[in-house]
């Protein structure tokens, strides 16, 4: 396709049947912009000033975009205005359903951006441009254009709603993997890594390098974020190149490359993570941070030699993902009121445990977002800072620099807080600072690495925490794991067997009519499973459980005398949701080890 250069001061309407221009004149008669302008509020004076001052240097811009950007006008009044002149629709919200990949394969995402349109689907009436400067003429022709049509219709809309809907559409468009790899098979040696050292800048959707392998990296990682992958692995074998995405908690094989594409890919990698390209015998640890259309990604990068080669893992965190509400992580009506009542405290320590990837962190951001209020001040230390929590102050540990959780928790408790987040409690030493700042009126959160809450008691005794300090700061310990929830658009009910209710330890007559099972669709990309929940088991620390831990470290007696109170297990938790439809058994078994 042949794209113009940047466009030209606008053109007149008049003969543009796809903009429907009422009448014969142009729309760059002599008093055109100024009545438009009138009729959004501004005096005539100021008009012809303010067009007089575009006149001078126009730019990129229109008179329309240049006003609104100097605050001269107010965008919806100046779409009003157009829209009576030349006889226009304003649609002041672009809808979801009006987005179509496949209007925009043949327009780069510039193009559109720079002309501030995008071609719309609009039901039975065909496609619709929206635009926000209907005199951008030559924009809207060479669009007809490239779609083959023969009549195209304007709709005027905000600059930001069009802008944020070109992010969309075009982050929801694919471009197909073999092609790349066909280019990069059809490609010379210069022009396969052409470009390869460039440092990448701006959306990534808006890449326009030609280079196969720079494409094939960038398709990678954009389909990535559109699958909602929380990990891309790169893995060289002696025959092949495997790409794999993390779903849901589950690596998926996704793509397979030719294997002399290795040195390529993990070189474009180190060169958007800002490594060393020509170290390849040490492992290597960087960040990026892209955008995706009206996404923003950061990303860790994690290189390690292996016996085939270097080895990539990255990390997607998603930067606008919101922090979650506690009534949003899985929790059932008791456990909530229970960890309602937990956040409520002016001073103790609560733990979360689990293994790595089981939303410890998630956990910890919901309960301080869920206080986090003017009057309160609240310190977190992280290893990493993954999420930005507003009125929060995070600060992050840098071994390089002995920064690590012990050293940060004792400046964190000379800044007067409320209310501390520890990482992780990884020794003795940042435990006892932890134990000591919850025993004189701070509310401690922290995580450990254990497998049960009550095995949570026993690794801090272990550490050496003295059991009467432990046992009078602290308020809980839950346990935590993460189980795929179901697709709802094709999960299938039916009959639970004899050995299904043997395992959740149901007779018939206790169990539902019917449980759940995973199928595979087009929303859940053919896994069965769309999305995943959490289960918890919550150690409350009574008078009772508070005695014991002065006498043993038993994990098991703890786990006796808590499941006697009524503490419901990891398992118990997990059966819950597999008689609810959520999820199932299997997922279950997978997260417990039952």
């Amino acid at each position: 396709m042949s794209i113009p250069s940047p466009p030209p001061p606008p053109t007149p309407l008049a003969d543009q049947a796809e903009l429907a221009v009422p009448g014969d004149a142009p729309a760059e008669s002599p008093g055109f912009w100024d009545g438009v302008l009138c009729a959004a509020g501004l005096a005539e004076a100021d008009a012809r000033q303010a067009l007089a001052a575009w006149g001078e240097a126009p730019g990129d811009d229109s008179p329309a975009a240049a006003c609104v950007a100097k605050g001269l006008v107010d965008e919806e009044e100046l779409l009003s205005a157009l829209a009576a002149v030349a006889g226009l629709d304003v649609w002041l919200r672009i809808p979801a359903e009006a987005l179509d990949p496949e209007l925009v394969r043949g327009l780069p995402i510039a193009y559109l951006k720079r002309n501030l349109a995008l071609p719309l689907r609009q039901g039975e009436q065909g496609t619709v441009l929206a635009m926000f400067d209907p005199t951008r003429v030559e924009a809207a022709d060479e669009i007809r254009r490239v779609l083959g049509l023969a009549r195209l219709p304007v709709a005027l809309a905000p600059q930001a709603e069009i802008l944020t809907a070109i992010g969309r559409t075009y982050g929801q468009a694919d471009e197909s993997s073999d092609t790349i790899i066909r280019d990069v098979d059809q490609g010379l040696a210069e022009r396969f890594f052409a470009g390869i050292e460039d440092v990448p800048g701006g959306d990534l959707l808006e890449e326009t390098s030609e280079a196969p392998i720079i494409k094939l990296v960038n398709m990678i990682i954009a389909k990535a974020v559109k699958s909602r992958a929380s990990d891309i692995h790169v893995e060289p074998y002696s025959d092949e190149l495997k790409v794999r995405y993390r779903l849901d908690g589950v690596l998926h094989n996704v793509h397979s490359l030719p294997r002399r594409l290795h040195a390529a890919v993990l070189s474009r990698i180190k060169v958007m993570a800002r490594l060393d390209i020509a170290e390849k015998r040490l492992p290597q640890d960087g960040r990026m941070e892209i955008k995706l259309g009206d996404r923003s990604v950061d990303i860790r990068v994690s290189l390690i030699p292996t016996s085939d080669g270097e080895r990539a893992v990255l990390r997607l965190l998603e930067k606008q993902s919101r922090v979650l509400g506690l009534e949003d992580l899985g929790f059932g009506p008791a456990a909530l009121a229970d960890m309602r009542r937990l956040v409520s405290f002016s001073h103790g320590m609560i733990l979360l445990t689990g293994p790595t990837g089981s939303g410890k962190t998630t956990t910890l951001y919901a309960a301080l977002n869920s206080i986090n209020s003017p009057d309160k001040n609240i310190l977190t230390i992280e290893d990493p800072v993954e999420y930005r929590l507003p009125g929060v102050g995070q600060m992050q540990v840098n071994p390089k620099i002995d920064l690590d959780f012990a050293a940060g928790l004792r400046s964190l408790v000379r800044q007067d807080p409320d209310v501390i987040m520890i990482g992780e409690v990884r020794d003795r030493e940042t435990a006892d600072i932890a134990v000591q700042a919850s025993l004189t009126g701070h509310l401690v959160f922290s995580t450990l690495h254990t497998n049960d809450a009550p095995t949570g008691v026993a690794r801090l005794l272990d550490m050496g925490v003295e059991s009467f300090r432990l046992a009078s700061c602290l308020r809980a310990i839950i346990a935590q794991r993460l189980v795929r929830v179901l697709c709802p658009e094709c999960k299938s009910a039916r009959n639970p067997s004899d050995e299904e209710l043997a395992e959740m330890r149901l007779a018939r007559e206790q169990a539902p009519g019917t449980i759940c099972s995973p199928v595979g669709c087009e929303l859940c990309l053919g896994t069965g499973y769309r999305g995943r929940t959490a289960i918890h088991e919550i150690l409350l620390l009574s008078e009772a459980v508070q005695e014991l831990i002065l006498t043993t470290s038993d994990a098991n007696r703890l786990r006796h005398l808590a499941v006697t109170e009524g503490m419901t297990t990891l398992r118990e938790a997990g059966i819950a949701k597999v008689l609810a439809g959520i999820t199932t058994l299997a997922e279950v078994r997978r997260a417990t080890l039952v």
